[in-house]
């Protein structure tokens, strides 16, 4: 679909079928734009980044961006019309039934010569792009015992010159107490699944001793061979809690300073996939951009993970479509209508999205925003569909029940066993999860703003084209996997987000 994108000096059509286009620049009435081999006069001032109309609409027609319907139109428009949320509505309902028809190209692509980056290889045959020790509290009563342990330990790596420790960190949250059923097995599968991603070179579970979310029935969760560099504290069994944490945190790294990195295929990268802060530049540029490393690690041999399951809506048939089996299909038509289900249950409607942010930056309804979002998973075939806290299985592209908000799909993603994740944003964000996460800016407007935050300038994808600009995110890629910082870790922006889905007691 991004393929037929064209540049042009004032506003872009993306496909022939597309009834608008989108202005690279503020653009005034009055003027004469050329879309193609049309010229349409702009009948409204149309702000960068939002929509016009190329040819006239009647009332309740659909109208197409990115070759497909992102909506219906309220009233009449107009040739040159300014197209948004108050003549464009969303055309999404509740539950859909989907037939099985899978698309031609769902068979791997052979891999061609891929890059190499400077990993650490784990026992268990994995690979993380840092070694990090990471404290994860079962309850949120020993969160900022996790963190003091943190500072303490970050600090005790100086006593280990040479050895190839990238940090220590502690991962606070208030849940692990007064949580029931579903609600609490999440918060345990999420902490597990963490204990288990390959860039925690070692763990040091951290709990109380009387939470609902028990030790001992996380440990059960934890892989065998992952066990191996894994400590565990009961702070309500010892005496003094900070010295026998200090104790475990010295074992661990110990064990960790015999690390080192060593030159591995691209396909042993395990790449998440996000967007937050979106604008209408974010279908154009980022995101089509992260699709294509999407394609180059799943070429390759490797994982990538999509997730942001209500980002999908309206545009869920273009991953249905590239399923690899009627299982996969099944599995991944239910996740669309199960959480469609969970809005309808809640009395909420599923389109009740674009934010306020990714309105003012030219979305206006929800198909258009996923229709712009599924382009981070590229062309690459749907090879495995998994339940929030489920770890990553399967080479391709994976797609994982979690929600939109940032912090939880980052922490999602970390937990399924991203090593670094993509997060395409038009409007910014410092946000950082336990792994790498490079802020992909949309335009070059943000990446110039806030550098502070940004990785990687996609907006520069209409200046050079989407060949040199993938060809130099790649390259990006490659220095962070291999230990260069991303911004959110210069900036010590580490958090997770938890699913909070149940009752509180």
């Amino acid at each position: 679909m991004t393929e037929a994108l064209t540049t042009l000096p004032d506003a872009l059509q993306i496909a022939p079928r597309d009834d608008v286009a989108v202005a690279l620049r503020p653009l005034d009435a009055g003027e004469t734009i050329a879309v193609g081999t049309s010229r349409v006069v702009l009948r409204d001032a149309v702000p960068a980044g939002h929509k016009f109309a190329l040819h006239s609409l009647s009332a309740g027609a659909p109208v197409h961006r990115y070759g497909a319907r992102i909506g219906l139109a309220t009233q009449a428009i107009a040739a040159g019309e300014h197209v948004h949320s108050h003549n464009l509505k969303t055309a999404l309902g509740g539950e859909l039934a989907y037939a099985f028809a899978p698309h031609a190209d769902t068979a791997p692509v052979a891999p061609g010569d891929a890059p190499t980056f400077l990993g650490f290889a784990r026992a268990d045959g994995s690979v993380g792009t840092r070694n990090e020790l990471w404290i994860l509290p079962t309850v949120g009563c020993v969160g900022r015992l996790g963190e003091r342990l943190a500072q303490r330990g970050q600090g005790m790596t100086a006593a280990l010159p040479g050895a190839a420790i990238d940090g220590v960190h502690a991962f606070n949250h208030p849940f692990g107490c007064s949580q029931l059923g579903a609600d609490l097995d999440g918060t345990a599968a999420i902490l597990a699944a963490l204990a288990m991603n390959p860039n925690a070179g070692g763990v040091l579970l951290l709990g109380l001793g009387c939470e609902s979310n028990q030790l001992d029935a996380l440990l059960t969760r934890i892989l065998p061979e992952r066990r191996t560099r894994l400590r565990v504290l009961r702070a309500q069994s010892e005496a003094d809690e900070f010295a026998a944490g200090l104790g475990h945190i010295e074992d661990l790294l110990a064990v960790m300073a015999q690390d080192r990195r060593t030159p591995v295929p691209l396909s042993a990268l395990r790449l998440g996939v996000k967007c937050g802060g979106s604008d209408a530049m974010s279908g154009l540029t980022a995101n089509p951009l992260i699709g294509r490393m999407t394609d180059a690690v799943t070429q390759a041999g490797g994982a990538a993970i999509l997730t942001e399951i209500p980002e999908v809506f309206g545009a869920e048939t273009l991953l249905l479509e590239r399923a690899t089996s009627a299982e996969v299909f099944d599995r991944l038509s239910t996740l669309v209508n199960r959480f469609k289900r969970y809005f309808l249950d809640h009395g909420e409607p599923v389109s009740e999205n674009p934010s306020p942010g990714n309105i003012a930056g030219g979305i206006t309804t929800l198909e258009e925003k996923s229709l712009g979002a599924v382009q981070k998973g590229g062309q690459a075939p749907v090879t495995d569909v998994i339940d929030y806290g489920q770890t990553l299985s399967h080479r391709g592209l994976t797609v994982l029940e979690a929600p939109g908000n940032d912090a939880v799909s980052t922490t999602a993603l970390a937990a399924a066993g991203a090593t670094l994740t993509l997060f395409s944003t038009g409007r910014g964000t410092p946000l950082g999860s336990p792994v790498p996460t490079m802020k992909i800016a949309s335009n070059t407007a943000l990446a110039r703003h806030k550098p502070g935050w940004i990785d990687f300038d996609a907006g520069q994808a209409l200046d050079i084209g989407m060949d040199a600009a993938a060809q130099a995110l790649l390259a990006r890629i490659i220095a962070v996997a291999s230990g260069e910082p991303a911004r959110n870790e210069a900036n010590d922006e580490r958090a997770i987000g938890i699913w909070k889905r149940g009752v509180t007691l």
